[in-house]
């Protein structure tokens, strides 16, 4: 018998023996009843039983002990209390179950953490029907699901998960973007963070003695533990990884200054709403030439060119006030950027050899392609498949122990169960779910007394033996450390977006039942893009209640707030946030609006009866994960050299030029959003052709440069 299986049947008997002899009892007693440790000497017992209780600790359960005055070890009383092992129990409405099933059903196979998810939810549903079973639902799809993209990453994922676990320093080799250089590091993993699609671990640097953060599909090669220790270091008591999860994109790093960015009151209240908690705003009064609404946005900055970057994706409706430096530096791209575009685009000779493969090698980030929707209004694409790449494997505990409360359950109700499936609640194969019968059916809590003895008939039917049962597994276990981070894990991915129920409540009894906020403890979900929860609970109701959905609708591309009338179906998230998926009758067709836009929105009194020619997931494998609508056009993009290499990683690489830089491929749908693209890259991309694009590109910037002029 392997010694992790060996070790897997000592522990889950001392738990059984302890719940079994409901007093505290002696080491010396552990020794002589508890399968495993009678054939140790002393010495090896005594190794063991330590490392044993470590382990179980390390997974949330702990021994109560009882020292002697005289502090003799040998003279220690170990028990373990109820609550210790046992899950609280939970009262969840129906609602609430029926959103944790559906969280289950757009995560399974699509969430690196999708297999301890199964887990938990299988120990929080105790005594109610299982949310691994239950009708497909249709209201919510997910083209952002938590995937650790790619084998290489998903490895690197599952290793830097289990050394947060097990607090190991770990070293692998980076590439760092800003410097163009590849190096070692050592980092003592704190955190793992999920935010715009990608995966990140926040540490504590050794060469530089400071936390930073690593994007995981930067990192190259393997990832190996430092030292052969047991434990390498403790995370700082004061280190706070909701901080990581609530930055924007030019507060990465350290900061350099703060700015003021005026806003124009047209998009005022869109800027207050999504971007206000990344500084804080104040009215514009008594300004010359101020108007109503205008606002002003002052926000701490790590990355100048990030910041300017966002202010002229808002075009003319926002402008920088200061500092004085950032101001010049945006005047300074924006000239670049219409100097640019103006005659005929220039660039050097292509490279010798062929151009590099799409998105930059094996490791391209091509999910960070941006959906090429002007007004959040895509055209249908197909498909809906799921493409299963789960990452992390709970502890064999859990699985077992899991395993055990379920055999138990229909032991004592005389009920068969189906072995296919169990297998396939669990997400075991047909082998693993034979092993693990195995191990349960020897261990015991003392004296030959045996938990369950459970065997799978020929017809694949698994039959319990009905004698009385200690209550060890009687009832759900606690949650593990990973289950529960999947857990909340994947509430916070799909936060208040589910119509059949409240997420945020089931969220809220989960965390009082443990204890604790598992967002902590190793994993952390950014909010994907702008959002609004209130907006989102209404849009939500709408659906829920088919009910026609009034609300004004901010279209950028037309610059102007307009009012719609909908069937909502849907709520379907993408790169840049969260969309409404609906039948509008004025336009006899389906159309997608993002909720960032929605400056208002009423569920009216007026019904409809679904379509049934209506798919409102039909497209979530297309535009929400590849950014390209079937109508895209392509154009000619010139990538500065200080920015090829970001290039690199997330677009089409077309040619690569002499002087480092590249031509890239970018697909659009209309010449506004490809406009607001460039604009974002800040003077450091050039549209080449088509030629009706540059020409809008060089008309956009005019305009800013314009209303920048006139500003007092």
């Amino acid at each position: 018998m392997a010694k992790d299986t060996e070790k897997l049947i000592r522990q889950l008997s001392l738990i059984s023996y302890l719940m079994a002899e409901r007093r505290p009892v002696t080491a010396p007693e552990i020794r002589r009843d508890v399968e495993g440790y009678s054939i140790m000497n002393e010495d090896a017992f005594a190794r063991r039983f330590y490392a044993d209780r470590s382990e179980l600790e390390a997974l949330g359960i702990v021994l109560a002990v009882e020292k002697p005055v005289d502090g003799l070890v040998e003279q220690e009383n170990y028990s373990l209390p109820p609550e210790n092992f046992h899950l609280p129990p939970i009262e969840f409405s129906d609602a609430e179950l029926a959103a944790l099933r559906t969280a289950l059903q757009l995560l399974d196979g699509e969430f690196a953490y999708a297999e301890p998810l199964r887990l938990a939810l299988q120990q929080i549903s105790w005594g109610r029907p299982s949310p691994l079973r239950s009708p497909e639902q249709r209201t919510v799809a997910l083209g952002i699901t938590g995937k650790a993209g790619g084998h290489e990453v998903s490895q690197r994922l599952a290793k830097i998960e289990t050394a947060i676990f097990r607090r190991k320093t770990i070293v692998f080799d980076y590439y760092t973007m800003e410097r163009d250089e590849e190096g070692t590091r050592r980092v003592d993993p704190y955190q793992l963070l999920f935010q715009g699609a990608q995966f990140y671990l926040v540490g504590r640097s050794h060469e530089r003695d400071a936390i930073r953060v690593f994007r995981l599909s930067r990192i190259r090669g393997k990832v190996g533990y430092a030292t052969k220790a047991e434990h390498d270091f403790q995370r700082p008591v004061n280190f706070d990884p909701r901080a990581y999860a609530s930055r924007i994109d030019w507060q990465f790093g350290e900061p350099i200054g703060t700015a003021e960015v005026w806003i124009g009151g047209r998009i005022a209240w869109q800027i207050e709403r999504h971007f206000g908690r990344y500084g804080s705003t104040r009215a514009v009064e008594g300004a010359p030439g101020a108007e109503h609404g205008d606002r002003v946005l002052v926000t701490s900055y790590s990355n100048s060119r990030q910041l300017i970057a966002w202010v002229l994706g808002l075009g003319e409706h926002a402008r920088l006030l200061g500092p004085p430096a950032l101001v010049a530096e945006l005047r300074e791209r924006l000239e670049l950027l219409a100097e640019r575009h103006t005659g005929e685009p220039e660039h050097a000779a292509p490279a010798a050899g062929e151009p590099q493969a799409a998105g930059g090698g094996p490791e391209a980030d091509v999910s960070a392609v941006q959906p090429p929707t002007a007004d959040g209004e895509p055209a249908d694409a197909e498909g809906n498949g799921h493409h299963p790449d789960a990452t992390i494997r709970p502890e064999r505990f859990a699985r077992l122990a899991t395993l055990a409360s379920i055999l138990i359950e229909a032991g004592r109700a005389g009920r068969h169960l189906d072995a296919g499936d169990t297998c396939r609640e669990l997400g075991l194969s047909d082998q693993e779910l034979r092993e693990d019968i195995s191990v349960l059916n020897v261990v015991n809590f003392g004296a030959g007394t045996y938990v369950l003895y459970a065997e799978i008939g020929p017809d694949g039917t698994i039959e319990v033996d009905p004698e009385p049962y200690g209550d060890s597994f009687a009832r759900p276990a606690r949650l593990l450390p990973v289950e529960a981070k999947a857990l909340v894990a994947a509430i916070d991915l799909i936060g208040e977006h589910i119509p059949e129920g409240s997420l945020a409540s089931s969220r809220e009894k989960v965390v009082a039942a443990l204890g604790e906020d598992p967002a902590g403890a190793g994993l952390q979900i950014a909010a994907l893009g702008a959002d609004d929860e209130e907006l989102a609970t209404v849009v939500s109701r709408a659906i829920a209640t088919r009910r026609l959905l009034a609300f004004e609708y901010f279209k950028e591309n037309e610059d102007e707030l307009s009012a719609r009338l909908v069937e909502p179906y849907a709520l379907i998230n993408g790169r840049e946030g969260w969309y409404v998926a609906s039948f509008d009758p004025s336009r006899e067709s389906v159309r997608h609006f993002r909720l960032d836009r929605i400056k208002s929105a009423t569920v009216t009194a007026e019904g409809f009866e679904p379509r049934p020619d209506v798919d409102p997931a039909a497209d979530v494998d297309g535009w929400p994960r590849t950014g390209e609508v079937p109508a895209s056009r392509r154009a000619r993009v010139w990538i500065s050299p200080e920015r090829a290499r970001w290039a690199r990683e997330q677009r089409r690489v077309l040619a690569e030029l002499q002087d480092g830089s590249v031509i890239v491929e970018l697909p659009f749908a209309g010449t506004d959003w490809l406009a607001r693209e460039v604009l974002k890259e800040a003077g450091d991309a050039v549209v080449l052709e088509p030629p009706d694009a540059r020409s809008a590109i060089l008309a956009a910037a005019e305009r800013i440069q314009a209303a920048a002029a006139t500003a007092v």
